[in-house]
């Protein structure tokens, strides 16, 4: 019994730790730029530098690659419009 007073009191705190560690919003800091997020077929953990425009495996954790829902199609001159004035360059060669 004098174990168990002693247990007791380590058990909850190693679970508050674990607890607190789960929630201490640290997504809320990862840049979402990468092409683990921005790709058309992206990794589901999200590995760093993961991510590709065609269909594949992750090369960190070999899991298959999954349509990337957010994927911003870039147009066929090879970039995206989204988020920037048009004015000032030259439009030649390109539709919008």
């Amino acid at each position: 019994m004098k174990n168990f007073k002693f247990a007791l009191p380590i058990l909850f705190l190693t679970f508050a730790a674990f607890m607190m560690s789960c929630g201490s919003g640290s997504s809320d800091k990862v840049s979402k730029n990468g092409p683990e997020y921005t790709s058309a077929y992206i990794c589901p953990m999200h590995c760093p530098g993961s991510g590709s425009d065609k269909m594949g495996t992750c090369p960190d954790c070999e899991m298959d690659y999954v349509a990337n829902e957010n994927y911003k199609k870039k147009d066929g001159d090879g970039h995206n419009h989204d988020g920037h004035d048009h004015s000032g360059h030259n439009h030649e060669g390109h539709s919008h």
